[in-house]
């Protein structure tokens, strides 16, 4: 097919890899095509109903919404989709079904070049087959599980006590009532204590007592030395 004959032609390439997409890309650009390349199947789907792209080359292995459930989302949309699966020879078995399931025009495998795209070229361009898999579509989509209930919330965490000697919080000042309020506890009087100056005072007076004349008068029993020195005592 000749350049002029390709021109204003778009293709969606929906592949995940960066080296195949950016390979593709490059061949298809000297034919005269625009391209655009998307990374997951539902982006996919979305970008094909939008863009009305003429051609399509679709991995099966792509994030979201894989590549045979988006291939017949495209052909539900527009039964003339013209699809292409590209596969790695590991997965060409896959993709095989895939491409029979989405009635896909071809299959391409990887590594791929300019020559084995040119031998494909026209197969591509010819009769859209028909898509079986469209009759089984619902039952291909994932179950998605309900999502779980969210747990109860927990009660409030009781606050933590104030650290020792802190401010009691305002509002909270509650004043206890005395042990024994009718008992008032007794006050013991202070007692009085003699003074040491006066007690110093009658033992040196003792002492003088005791070596002089008044003491052989009070051991005669002529004078009273406790009753002398309590009177001088009382003078001090």
């Amino acid at each position: 097919m000749s350049m002029s004959a390709d021109e204003s032609k778009t293709a969606l390439i929906v592949i995940g890899n960066s080296i195949t997409e950016g390979r593709l890309q490059m061949i298809l650009r000297k034919r005269g095509w625009a391209s655009e390349v998307v990374k997951d199947g539902d982006k996919a789907v979305d970008e094909f109903v939008a863009l009305r792209p003429d051609l399509v080359f679709m991995a099966v292995d792509i994030p979201t919404l894989d590549g045979h459930v988006s291939a017949l989302e495209m052909r539900e949309s527009d039964p003339k989709a013209r699809i292409v699966f590209v596969s790695s020879r590991g997965r060409i078995d896959l993709a095989e079904d895939a491409a029979y399931s989405a009635g896909a025009v071809g299959v391409l495998m990887t590594p791929f070049t300019d020559s084995s795209i040119e031998e494909s070229w026209n197969g591509w361009m010819g009769k859209i087959p028909e898509a079986p898999g469209l009759t089984d579509l619902d039952a291909l989509y994932p179950t998605l599980e309900d999502p779980e209930p969210a747990p109860p919330a927990l009660p409030p965490l009781p606050g933590m006590p104030p650290p020792p000697g802190a401010p009691d919080p305002p509002g909270e000042n509650i004043e206890l009532p005395p042990l024994h309020p009718s008992k008032p506890a007794p006050i013991t009087p202070p007692t009085k204590k003699k003074p040491k100056g006066r007690r110093i005072i009658r033992l040196f007076l003792l002492l003088i007592i005791s070596g002089g004349a008044i003491g052989g008068a009070h051991y005669a029993g002529f004078v009273d030395i406790n009753s002398l020195i309590d009177q001088l005592t009382k003078m001090v």
